[in-house]
C-alpha cells in the first residue's frame, strides 16, 4: 500500500513519466548517520544531509524531483519524518542539486533559503544560470535570501552559510560545529570547486567574473577549520570508501586532510585550466 507521501507524489503528477525511479545512472543509497545529528539521506551520486534538531530538520539538497521519494525513504529508514523538515537548504543552483526543492516545499511545508546569486534561478525554475541555458525545473518559492557569513538557526543548530562562488553565482559551503560524545568536530560541506567542462574562465561576456569569483573561493576555503569533510557529490570526500568503514570506524568521515588535500587538488586544477584559457586566447 502506497504511503501518503507518494500518493501525493502521484496525484500531482509529477511521477507519471518517470515512475517512482532515481534520475538515470543514479540509484538508492543507505542512509547512515555522520556525526553527531548529521545524517546522509541522499542517493549514490547526489549527497543530501539531513541535520535533525527538537524543532524540526534541516535539509541541504533536494536532487532531482525523483530524488525526493529515494530522501523521504532514506529519511524514515533513520526513524525520522520528512514532514518535520523545516528548512530546506542548497549548495548550488544546478537541477542535481535542487530540481526537488519545489516538491519538497510542497510535502513538507519548509521554508526555503538559497544565497543570493542563486535566488532567483531557483525561483525560475533554471532562467539565468551560466552555461546551462537549456536547464528547467518546477519553480521554487525563496522564503531568504542569504548573505556571505549569515547564520541559519533551528533548535539549538546554527549553520553558516559561506558563499564559494564560480560553479554558480551563489554558490555555497555551509559550515557548523556538531557535539559528538565529549567532542566538538567541525563540519563543511562544500557547496562545489569545480570548473566544469565547458565553463569559460577568460572573456566570459555571460559571468565576467568567473575566475575572480573562483580565486575567492579558493581563499575562503582555505580559511575554513574542517574536521568532517563532506560536499555536494559523495565522490568529493570518498563517500563509498569511508561508508564502507563505518562498521569499524565510527569516525569514519572525521578527515582534516582529506579536505586540505582536497582544495589544494582542486585549486590546481582551475589555476591550470585558467592558465589554458589565456594562453590559447592570445593565440
Amino acid at each position: 500500500m502506497l504511503s501518503q507521501f507518494l500518493a501525493r507524489v502521484i496525484a500531482i503528477g509529477l511521477f507519471v513519466t518517470v515512475g517512482l525511479t532515481p534520475a538515470a545512472g543514479d540509484e538508492a543509497f543507505p542512509a547512515h548517520r555522520i556525526v553527531g545529528n548529521v545524517y546522509y539521506v541522499g542517493s549514490k551520486a547526489l549527497a543530501t544531509y539531513l541535520i535533525t534538531t527538537p524543532d524540526g530538520h534541516i535539509l541541504i539538497n533536494s536532487g532531482f524531483e525523483e530524488t525526493v521519494p529515494l530522501i523521504r525513504v532514506a529519511v524514515e529508514s533513520l526513524g525520522f519524518k520528512l514532514r518535520d523538515v523545516k528548512i530546506v537548504l542548497a549548495s548550488h543552483a544546478h537541477s542535481d542539486h535542487v530540481a526537488g526543492h519545489a516538491l519538497l516545499k510542497e510535502l513538507t511545508g519548509s521554508q526555503v533559503f538559497v544565497m543570493g546569486g542563486d535566488e532567483k534561478v531557483i525561483a525560475s525554475g533554471g532562467e539565468g544560470q551560466y552555461l546551462y541555458g537549456d536547464s528547467r525545473w518546477k519553480p521554487c518559492a525563496v522564503d531568504r535570501v542569504l548573505e556571505d557569513g549569515e547564520e541559519v538557526k533551528l533548535g539549538g543548530v546554527t549553520l553558516v552559510a559561506r558563499r564559494t562562488p564560480g560553479h554558480t553565482r551563489g554558490c555555497t559551503t555551509w559550515t557548523w560545529q556538531v557535539a559528538d560524545g565529549n567532542k566538538t568536530h567541525d563540519v563543511v560541506v562544500i557547496g562545489s570547486p569545480n570548473v566544469n567542462p565547458g565553463f569559460r574562465l577568460v572573456n566570459n561576456r555571460d559571468y565576467p567574473e568567473i575566475a575572480d569569483d573562483f580565486a575567492k573561493t579558493f581563499a575562503i576555503l582555505k580559511s575554513l577549520p574542517c574536521d568532517v569533510f563532506l560536499g555536494a557529490h559523495g565522490d568529493y570526500y570518498g563517500m563509498l570508501a569511508k561508508h564502507d568503514r563505518l562498521n569499524g570506524d565510527k569516525l569514519a568521515f572525521v578527515d582534516p586532510e582529506g579536505y586540505r588535500a582536497y582544495v589544494d587538488l582542486k585549486e590546481k586544477e582551475f589555476r591550470r585550466k585558467l592558465a589554458e584559457q589565456r594562453a590559447a586566447d592570445k593565440l
